[in-house]
């Protein structure tokens, strides 16, 4: 959602809750037109519908939740894929901290008159994305570059992230890289400025920079 959409847009939005791993919840508003696709493009692993109205409505309403509640309304790409591959196993225990906000959000009081609220259905994407099972990642493209190939079998893909089996362990290719480049098929060789692929790369080949993670991704010995 657009910081500067204009005020005066007539369309209905949803306010929602969307879980990325332990601890991380997020408050963010949607048309209610675009239905879930917005939780689709940042990979919620589960979310659930807060209330619909009116915009400032909605915008009214997330802010109250930032205030009362301290939910904030962004969490970092890097700190989704970094828990990803230790969710919880079981649906009851990925919903348990939405439907836990849930609840003290709608208790709230000062919620705008306009905006209907709506009862928690935790909706759960781990079988969209693939995500049961997903083993630890060892490292993630960092950018791409002429003639560099990305090889390997996709296992996961939540938001804009690709979790592939590499010859060198699962590596993750954040989408967002692609933009501007001309990409061909890797069987096919190439000679366009810019193309990334060479030819008849071995399974699995990774030929593009990456950072390798020297330890599970968000594993901690400590708080300090």
């Amino acid at each position: 959602m657009a910081a500067d959409t204009l005020a005066d847009d007539p369309r209905p939005y949803r306010v929602y809750l969307a879980w990325f791993g332990p601890g991380m919840v997020k408050v963010g508003i949607t048309a209610l037109e675009r239905g879930p696709a917005r939780l689709l493009e940042q990979g919620a692993v589960c979310f659930s519908w807060l209330g619909a109205g009116p915009l400032m409505a909605a915008r009214r309403a997330e802010e109250l939740l930032r205030a009362a509640l301290g939910v904030p309304d962004r969490i970092p790409y890097g700190a989704k894929r970094a828990v990803r591959s230790r969710l919880p196993g079981s649906p009851a225990e990925r919903a348990a901290e939405v439907e836990a906000l849930h609840a003290r959000a709608v208790a709230l009081g000062g919620w705008p008159e306009s905006l209907t609220r709506s009862p928690c259905e935790v909706v759960d994407h781990v079988g969209v994305f693939g995500l049961a099972g997903l083993p630890a990642a060892a490292a993630e493209v960092t950018e791409l570059t002429g003639g560099g190939t990305v090889g390997g079998e996709l296992v996961a893909a939540a938001g804009p992230d690709l979790h592939l089996a590499t010859g060198r362990g699962v590596v993750v290719l954040d989408t967002r890289l692609m933009t501007g480049w001309q990409l061909v098929p890797a069987q096919a060789r190439s000679s366009a400025p810019g193309a990334a692929g060479p030819a008849s790369p071995r399974e699995g080949e990774l030929t593009v920079p990456v950072r390798e993670f020297k330890e599970a991704p968000g594993v901690q010995d400590g708080l300090f």
